[in-house]
């Protein structure tokens, strides 16, 4: 198994990942009734690093980026997207329509910003770090020097015995992109969880273009109703009928990938894919 982890890794390593994701997806094969999993078979693609800043300046953590730092045309597209799908799943956020927006005024980023900060999915993300989650997916999607580095880790990670990848966020981007690129590959499970493949800002940037998901394998995507960064849950709207759509309940914190990995579909669904690299 291979998983492919999301934003915001940049400090941490494959490692390091691997010690909250191999716990956390053992729990959901538990779940499941699944057979556990033993040392070595599960494996992080890590492309982390390559969003890490370089140590060349003396500045503490990420990047001191303010509403300024964030671009017109993607970036603030996609914050803006963010805060609708957080007006629909927060009744405490007022839809984008109801205050600034991008046509009325030109602090739309930093009223969205400040909404979001307010909000119960973003209530725990600091104001640099939103900006910096939002630069590394404008970074992977239009980027085709990183894009190529990030996508080449999955690549390397999957190996003639891969029979599943788990991926979440935008590594489920990254995995689709990949698997894409390896007709001939041997899984026969891709997990998706809390994807932002739906989303027509990523959609409209794959590469290849969406369609009917290739080769042989069974495509599960897991998402909390919740969970803004999986602002399309029904993706087999776009890549076809072979995508399942499973609904898992992570409270308050929609988006974790330790919480996707423990639910009981997510374990099902690994287990499935483990059961048929055996057959």
């Amino acid at each position: 198994m291979v998983g492919v982890h999301g934003v915001g890794k940049q400090r941490l390593g494959g490692n390091t990942l691997l010690k909250d994701w191999e716990p956390a997806l053992a729990d959901g094969l538990d779940r499941a009734g699944g057979s556990p999993f033993g040392p070595g078979e599960f494996r992080m693609a890590f492309y982390g690093d390559l969003f890490r800043p370089s140590g060349h300046t003396l500045a503490v953590g990420d990047p001191m980026f303010t509403p300024d730092d964030v671009d017109e045309g993607f970036e603030t597209e996609l914050l803006l997207e963010w805060w609708a799908e957080c007006a629909r799943t927060d009744p405490a956020v007022p839809p984008p329509g109801a205050t600034d927006t991008l046509a009325r005024s030109p602090r739309a980023v930093q009223t969205a910003l400040r909404v979001l900060q307010h909000s119960r999915f973003f209530a725990d993300v600091s104001l640099r770090a939103l900006v910096f989650d939002l630069k590394q997916v404008r970074r992977y999607l239009t980027d085709d020097g990183l894009r190529a580095a990030a996508r080449a880790r999955v690549e390397e990670a999957i190996e003639p015995d891969t029979r599943v990848v788990v991926a979440h966020s935008l590594g489920s981007v990254v995995a689709y992109e990949a698997l894409c690129a390896r007709p001939g590959h041997q899984v026969r499970a891709l997990v998706t969880l809390g994807s932002p493949l739906g989303m027509r800002m990523v959609l409209d940037r794959l590469r290849p273009e969406p369609g009917g998901w290739p080769g042989t394998s069974a495509w599960t995507n897991v998402v909390d109703e919740g969970d803004v960064v999986a602002a399309v849950k029904d993706l087999s709207l776009f890549f076809g009928t072979g995508v399942t759509g499973k609904v898992v309940h992570n409270g308050s914190h929609a988006h974790d990938a330790a919480l996707y990995l423990t639910a009981k579909e997510t374990g099902e669904a690994v287990a499935k894919g483990l059961a048929e690299g055996l057959a």
